[in-house]
């Protein structure tokens, strides 16, 4: 799916949700779902308030908040919380599964994915009778120092 299709579905996605659910279709709304799709990796709502001043948008801090709310209703948006940091947000659809390792000295977050945590999943389904839609599995650490040779 290219990157002009998936804003297509992912905007069709939004407006029916939106209808569905007697929300205003506002542009701010459309062009905060689009600034949201162009972005690689995590976002915070601040960084994500500068790019949309710094392309001539007019949306306050609480038009991105509420907007942010009902992108993650309807599953374009996930949350995160990483540690003691500010809430990060990243686009969820058509993207793949991944997990987290969260670096608690730096902040940085390192992004991976292994098989073996769907086989998990298989397997607590298959135990408890179960159909997990999604889930999310944080590793916290610190980064290693480097031996001196």
């Amino acid at each position: 799916m290219s990157n002009t299709e998936l804003k297509g579905t992912v905007k069709d996605i939004f407006s029916a949700y939106l209808e569905q659910n007697g929300h205003r279709k506002t542009p701010e709304r459309f062009a905060i779902l689009a600034e949201i799709y162009d972005y690689e990796g995590h976002f915070d709502v601040e960084s994500l308030y500068v790019k949309m001043k710094n392309h001539n948008y007019r949306v306050s801090r609480a038009t991105l908040y509420n907007t942010i709310d009902l992108l993650i209703a309807c599953n374009l948006v996930r949350k995160h919380q990483f540690g003691k940091n500010l809430a990060q947000f990243e686009k969820s659809h058509s993207s793949k599964q991944h997990d987290h390792v969260i670096l608690t000295d730096s902040g940085e977050v390192i992004e991976f994915c292994d098989p073996r945590i769907q086989q998990i999943k298989a397997t607590i389904e298959e135990l408890f009778n179960v159909d997990i839609n999604h889930h999310s599995l944080y590793f916290y650490g610190t980064k290693k120092a480097t031996p001196k040779k």
